[in-house]
């Protein structure tokens, strides 16, 4: 028998870390293509990067929280998914999933979800923009970045 909780959280660790890996590679690609990569592409990459920061936060409180469509350099970028990514784990390990977190949003509004809830969005939210990312590389004669879950688990 098999402990739903911990293969639970399993798979959220391999989640962010498929999430953090392929953030990475979109940083190689804006770093070593900025001539290329369009307005739109960086802003939708700081955004992916900058709400799941804020997501993080509302868990657990670590840092002054960045705004949702805050444009940062491209140079702190890979930093920033690093220090996300490592964030996400620490929740991780220290929390359990089904815990209710009750925070506001942007707007001021106030909610509650379990933690699975806000990590399963916080994962679906970036490979949602990472898919207009790469619409956006195609019109700029770049290629697009394969992110299917599927293959990085190949």
């Amino acid at each position: 028998m098999y402990n739903t909780k911990t293969t639970m959280e399993q798979f959220f660790k391999e989640l962010f870390e498929y999430s953090h890996y392929t953030n990475q590679k979109l940083w190689n690609i804006f770093h070593e293509n900025p001539d290329k990569t369009s307005e739109k592409a960086k802003k939708l990459y700081n955004h992916i990067l900058n709400a799941h920061q804020i997501w993080n936060n509302r868990i657990v409180p670590q840092q002054t929280v960045f705004g949702v469509w805050e444009i940062h350099p491209i140079h702190d970028c890979k930093n920033i998914d690093k220090t996300n990514y490592e964030h996400s784990l620490l929740i991780l390990d220290k929390l359990d999933l089904d815990d209710i977190i009750n925070y506001k949003n942007t707007k001021g509004e106030v909610f509650q979800n379990t933690i699975r809830d806000i990590f399963f969005h916080a994962v679906n939210h970036s490979t949602y923009h990472r898919g207009q990312i790469a619409t956006e590389f195609k019109q700029n004669q770049l290629a697009p970045l394969v992110t299917d879950y599927i293959l990085y688990k190949r």
